[in-house]
């Protein structure tokens, strides 16, 4: 795979000049996107408990949900890769996810609810695939960190927007009202993607460049991968990111419930809030830097940043000061969102297989988030929330001297 890399892409070799237009186009698309992906999954559990289900019944919806969403990274990377369409793709989807809120409040039978959280999930594997191609093949290599930039700020400030719109929305009328939102905003995310011209998306360089004569079947490319010491590497270190980082959140949020009394509500929102805020400040500033100073130093102060967290969690009781280190959170996360597809760009430039890669890396850092959640919870019980805060500081730690020691720079030469 290493020597693919090296064959010399043609027409390629020319930067790409999108239009105005379709970067507002994509800008606008991941900002609807992350509305509707918002107003699904985090009120679907809040819906079924109106509708008069158990906690067991709920639990198990998320589960097949969770599991569809996990296995189907693979496959839905593969997908992207196969089809001479991304935006008709990533179009199809946001379709399946209006349809899906849309059946849970017509007809909230609980085989529609499963058919609906499996539709959902499924659609959702396709979408990071989706844009991390579009972006790619909009763009290409040389200025893909800036675009990745720009398509973190807009995730967040459509999570920031959605959550606060349709926490709101379920507040004045009802919640099953916000599955109807979450469908009515599928249209102008529709609408967006129309504005990104087909023609400007070149389709080699956005499943990595030139694929081999015989690329095989996807298990078999996946296979391969195994060769690809620094795609091996860096799904090593996001995997470990995730399962250190994962538990944080519900760890803190159990913390500061303990300790503020009736600020707790308010105090969990704003750790919410805070790094996403974080994350549409810094993430088009660490697009611009991954090019200037490459991506390892990045990696590196991801982790730092991490471990840092766990460790303060840990010993740092007052609720306030703890909703201010989420910035650490915010600057972790925006490096995490640019790093990730860029890094796998990198190391799969000229196999035709970014996507499915894409893919596998998720279900990898899919693996440590579920991990991350049963490690945090038993410690937690067992010795208490500050030491399950500094085994995932620990975790962090190993993290960042896997990295340092074994992580090559990726960043390509010319660029």
């Amino acid at each position: 795979m290493g020597e693919e890399r090296e064959v010399p892409e043609r027409h390629h070799d020319i930067p790409p000049a999108p239009s105005r237009r379709s970067q507002r186009g994509l800008d606008w698309f991941v900002f609807f996107l992350a509305d509707v992906q918002t107003g699904f999954v985090p009120f679907i559990a809040v819906f079924l408990t109106t509708q008069h289900w158990t906690q067991s019944e709920i639990g198990f919806a998320l589960t097949v949900g969770g599991l569809v969403a996990l296995v189907g990274q693979i496959p839905g990377g593969a997908l992207v890769d196969a089809v001479r369409s991304e935006r008709l793709l990533a179009g199809l989807a946001v379709v399946a996810v209006g349809v899906s809120s849309l059946a849970l409040v017509i007809y909230p039978t609980s085989e529609i609810v499963l058919g609906a959280a499996i539709l959902q999930a499924g659609a959702n594997c396709l979408m990071a695939p989706a844009i991390a191609a579009i972006s790619l093949g909009l763009v290409g290599h040389a200025a893909v960190s800036v675009r990745l930039g720009r398509n973190a700020r807009f995730t967040a400030i459509g999570s920031i927007v959605a959550a606060a719109a349709m926490g709101l929305w379920g507040q004045w009328f009802s919640n099953h009202t916000v599955f109807l939102v979450t469908a009515a905003l599928c249209v102008p995310a529709l609408v967006a993607i129309c504005f990104i011209r087909g023609e400007e998306i070149d389709v080699e360089r956005a499943h990595g460049g030139k694929a081999a004569r015989h690329p095989g079947e996807p298990l078999a490319v996946i296979r391969s991968f195994a060769h690809n010491r620094p795609l091996v590497t860096f799904a090593v270190c996001a995997l470990l990111f995730h399962l250190a980082n994962a538990a944080m959140m519900p760890q803190l949020a159990s913390a500061i419930t303990v300790r503020s009394g009736e600020w707790a509500t308010v105090l969990v929102g704003a750790c919410v809030i805070v790094p996403q805020l974080v994350v549409a400040t810094l993430s088009p500033w660490i697009g611009y830097r991954a090019q200037a100073v490459g991506r390892r130093r990045l990696i590196l102060a991801s982790f730092a940043a991490l471990a840092v967290r766990g460790a303060l969690f840990a010993i740092v009781d007052n609720p306030f000061l703890l909703v201010a280190l989420q910035i650490l959170d915010g600057l972790a996360g925006a490096i995490l969102s640019v790093i990730v597809p860029l890094v796998i760009a990198d190391v799969t430039r000229g196999t035709g297989h970014f996507n499915l890669a894409v893919g596998t890396v998720g279900a990898g850092t899919g693996i440590g988030a579920a991990l991350s959640m049963t490690l945090g919870g038993q410690i937690s019980t067992a010795f208490g929330s500050s030491a399950a805060f500094l085994v995932l500081a620990g975790l962090a730690a190993l993290g960042f001297m896997l990295a340092l020691m074994l992580m090559p720079e990726t960043r390509p030469q010319e660029s």
